[in-house]
């Protein structure tokens, strides 16, 4: 496993690679708040067959900072993913985009745009934003699991996650859910990718660019955006895997409510006793799942 850095969209961008260099591309995308080093257990269990490429997303880790918050906007994020595509595969495609959380909005972002440059989707714990904004817009259980988006969106709460060595980030990372598996070695290479200057701000940024619409509970809810969403133009063409780790405290169950009625080709796996972090808790399971659709 190696880094090696990549120039698209005027944008340098840091990657964890391994692999066959001309083995099928397989682009494994991170969320929040975590960088490429997220995906290392995937990575060593599948790039036997397959080329892994794990960016550090802009704004993170390594990789370029732009300094606007429209800069974070999810069409941006989603058209870094086809460039890093092409820039890997000069007119060529990607055997596969993987993406967990926000990195789940990126690869459903690129797949809608771009479906002649990804074979595959493959999305772990993540959320396709039409089904994802209809839930939000009720005033239910994903609305309250939600509400920790309305504070990442206020001015200074990059500042208050990075306080006192990021105290609030690992109370993020650690509330509703299993965290056994982030070890103080992993615990200090997180440290270390949080505290790049700028990053934590662009992190966050992600949260306040998007358009999702996030009310409180108990507000009455705008429907503006959602009655702008095309269900068409948002249709997943490729066939689409989606592994779910039941226990996830962010997001529920009922936030993919309708997902099948816009994809093509589906397939849902849940995985008990697993929660948002399943890649981390159950690696074994989740790389052969992805192995058998890879395959």
């Amino acid at each position: 496993m190696r880094r090696e850095t990549v120039q698209v969209r005027g944008l340098t961008f840091s990657c964890l690679v391994d692999g066959p260099e001309d083995g099928p591309l397989v682009l494994m995308l991170h969320g929040f708040p975590e960088y490429s080093g997220a995906w290392e257990e995937m990575i060593a269990r599948l790039s036997d067959r397959y080329f892994c490429v794990a960016p550090d997303q802009r704004g993170y880790n390594l990789t370029d900072k732009p300094a606007e918050t429209s800069d974070y906007a999810t069409g941006k994020i989603g058209a870094d993913a086809l460039a890093m595509i092409e820039a890997w595969r000069p007119g060529g495609k990607a055997h596969a985009l993987v993406g967990h959380d926000w990195g789940a909005g990126a690869a459903y972002n690129a797949a809608i745009r771009g479906p002649e440059k990804i074979e595959r989707l493959a999305i772990i714990n993540g959320v396709h934003p039409l089904p994802f904004q209809r839930e939000l817009l009720k005033d239910g259980p994903q609305r309250a699991a939600s509400q920790y988006i309305r504070f990442l969106r206020q001015p200074d709460s990059h500042e208050k996650l990075a306080a006192d060595d990021f105290a609030g980030v690992l109370r993020m990372l650690d509330k509703k859910m299993d965290m056994a598996w982030l070890t103080p070695e992993k615990a200090a290479a997180y440290k270390r990718a949080w505290g790049q200057p700028g990053a934590m701000k662009a992190m966050v940024d992600w949260y306040r660019a998007t358009p999702l619409v996030v009310p409180e509970v108990g507000e009455a809810a705008d429907d503006t955006l959602l009655a702008s969403l095309d269900p068409q133009t948002m249709r997943i063409r490729m066939p689409h895997l989606l592994i779910w780790g039941m226990e996830d405290g962010a997001l529920l169950p009922e936030s993919r409510e309708g997902l099948a009625d816009l994809c093509d080709d589906l397939e849902v796996v849940e995985i008990e006793g697993a929660d948002h972090w399943v890649i981390h808790q159950k690696p074994d399971e989740v790389a052969g799942l992805l192995r058998r659709f890879l395959d």
